[in-house]
């Protein structure tokens, strides 16, 4: 078994999903405000979409046979609003995984996986994430990508555009 395994996520594995949303909800509330509903869980309104449109992705990521994270993909751009865009919906790495290189081979399998115009956002005031972001694509691209900072609802984010060629997944 590959060290690293990133696989599609079934109907059935949604509340392992769900589970893991709580601990993304969790750190992201660092950086945005994200309200606990009443009985104390936070709610990812759209996990439901991801078994149900045909352009969303729910991805599960595996170290060495355990859980360590997870990658929600879609098309379609949530700042250009390019429909043939493949979008980072949500990008999260258990933190005991973190800092180990797994989640830019996490990203590059699933940038191979899904060729194509690519958009990575990040939230400005995320500073971590940016510079993660930022190796790991140009690992990825090289210097073939582009970067511009825009607003959106009151927050600033930085997005990341390249390209992506088909390969290994």
């Amino acid at each position: 078994m590959a060290p690293l395994e990133v696989i599609p996520a079934s109907p059935n594995q949604e509340p392992i999903l769900d589970n893991l949303l709580q601990l993304y909800a969790h750190d992201f509330s660092e950086f945005h405000d994200v309200d606990l509903a009443p009985d104390g869980r936070f709610v990812y309104k759209n996990l439901p979409l991801y078994w149900r449109e045909p352009n969303r992705h729910p991805l599960l990521l595996r170290w060495e046979g355990k859980l360590a994270g997870f990658v929600f993909v879609k098309k379609g751009s949530e700042i250009s609003g390019k429909k043939f865009v493949w979008d980072m919906a949500e990008f999260f790495v258990l933190r005991a995984y973190r800092r180990h290189g797994l989640g830019t081979a996490a990203a590059h399998q699933v940038w191979r996986r899904f060729p194509g115009p690519w958009e990575v956002r990040v939230m400005e005031s995320n500073v971590a994430a940016h510079q993660f972001w930022a190796r790991a694509v140009e690992t990825f691209a090289g210097s073939s990508f582009g970067l511009v900072s825009v607003e959106r609802g009151g927050e600033r984010w930085h997005v990341f555009s390249f390209e992506s060629a088909a390969g290994p997944k």
